[in-house]
């Protein structure tokens, strides 16, 4: 005899998303979503630097700045200006392309 299937509840990520953060366009939407890409932002600047083979002070020191201002960027604390964005990109050894979105 075979064992029923349970049945598989479809789940709406989309719905959970509206009832945890608000619906799209509201103010309490919007500083989740702003919040969600200064954490992203941070996460990709802390590999960046990781896969340069720096510290957090030779970041510092090349964009002159102290260890601990790295370090709040890179916790999501602290959202560097566009200019020290760039020299931390320099910094680094990449560069940013700004290209039309397809």
């Amino acid at each position: 005899m075979k064992a029923k299937k349970e049945a598989k509840e479809l789940y709406d990520v989309s719905a959970e998303l509206n009832r945890f953060l608000g619906m799209p366009g509201t103010e309490s939407r919007r500083k989740a979503e702003d919040l969600a890409w200064q954490e992203y932002s941070a996460q990709v600047l802390l590999d960046a630097r990781k896969n340069a083979g720096l510290t957090q002070e030779e970041l510092a020191q090349r964009i002159g700045s102290d260890k601990g201002y790295v370090s709040r960027i890179e916790r999501g604390l602290t959202i560097p200006t566009i200019a020290t964005f760039y020299r931390i990109v320099s910094a680094l050894g990449l560069t940013v392309e700004l290209r039309p979105a397809v």
